[in-house]
């Protein structure tokens, strides 16, 4: 293994310590920010590592992925069942589109590094551009904790009136409101007894592909 820059360690060392405390590598954007870098120059650090062995990217059964993650440890055991969480289709970031929960792809991350209710865990490509100042842009994968409530706050998956979207859940008295992250655009609200609204799951990470 070729010997590592000191900026090399660093921001390996970032992506390590990302890992441990959000359970997904950071994204191109969240390197740059962290080291004052520019998208290139985060990028190119990160073929470097690649290079040199740091980081690997995860294969599965369909091809191998262009996310660069941590590679594990020696001694380290896998899972029995193929690593990797499954990738459901899409959702709009946007306009409620129909959802079509089929199993696309395995996206390469292992269960464990989610913590508690990792196998909880799925994925949904995002469509459109609602959620961008939420650092959510179309492409990302979303990483989404299945469960049937929120708080206030909390980014979301959700169906409503049968079509999926990604937004940030609210109440408003009895309303139930989904608010997108983008100045332009309107908020979706829903009445009581005026349409039907469910939880999908709480979003809890995001990937973006290089």
């Amino acid at each position: 293994m070729k010997e590592l820059t000191a900026r090399q360690r660093e921001v390996l060392e970032f992506i390590r310590a990302f890992c441990d405390r959000h359970g997904v590598p950071p994204t191109v954007r969240e390197i740059g920010e962290k080291f004052h870098f520019t998208a290139r120059a985060a990028f190119d650090h990160l073929r470097a590592l690649e290079r040199k062995g740091m980081l690997e990217r995860r294969v599965t059964g369909k091809r191998a992925s262009r996310t660069l993650v941590l590679p594990m440890q020696k001694g380290s055991r896998r899972t029995e069942s193929p690593a990797g969480i499954p990738l459901l289709g899409r959702i709009a970031a946007g306009t409620p589109t129909t959802a079509v929960e089929n199993h696309e792809d395995t996206i390469p991350l292992r269960p464990d590094w989610l913590g508690a209710g990792g196998q909880e865990v799925f994925a949904l490509r995002v469509r459109g551009e609602s959620m961008i100042d939420a650092h959510i842009v179309d492409g990302d994968l979303v990483l989404v904790r299945r469960q049937d409530s929120a708080s206030a706050g909390d980014i979301v998956a959700a169906m409503v009136d049968g079509e999926a979207t990604v937004k940030r859940f609210a109440r408003e008295g009895g309303a139930i409101v989904l608010r997108p992250a983008h100045p332009t655009m309107k908020p979706i609200v829903v009445e009581p007894g005026r349409g039907d609204v469910r939880i999908l799951g709480k979003v809890i990470g995001i990937m973006r592909q290089m």
